[in-house]
């Protein structure tokens, strides 16, 4: 398996797991952290601690999803080191037509 397959695998669990902390989390301040007691931030793991957690994740997952996909072009880059485009290589001839005619000449008078 290389390298970039190994970056793959890992870019689509980082992006699933960023797609379902973000789902759990209520822009209104419901959600998840709603259901673990209304009372406010006395409680231990209460709302606060939950929506911090939340909060946390949500900012980790998104880096390390960036920093994965950097390292995955990286490694797409290092392997293809060796192979130029041949439109670039100055030593090679020139493509000439060698698509033929059937046709017999015109007489142009």
């Amino acid at each position: 398996m290389s390298t970039f397959s190994i970056f793959l695998i890992l870019i689509v669990i980082v992006a699933f797991l960023l797609i379902v902390v973000i789902m759990v989390q209520n822009p209104k301040g419901g959600g998840l952290s709603s259901s673990f007691g209304g009372g406010g931030s006395q409680q231990v793991g209460g709302v606060k601690q939950t929506s911090d957690f939340l909060d946390k994740s949500t900012w980790a997952l998104a880096t390390l999803l960036l920093v994965l996909i950097l390292l995955s072009n990286v490694t797409i880059i290092s392997n293809r080191t060796g192979q130029d485009s041949k439109l670039l290589d100055e030593n090679q001839a020139p493509i000439e037509n060698t698509q033929t005619n059937d046709l017999p000449p015109v007489d142009q008078e």
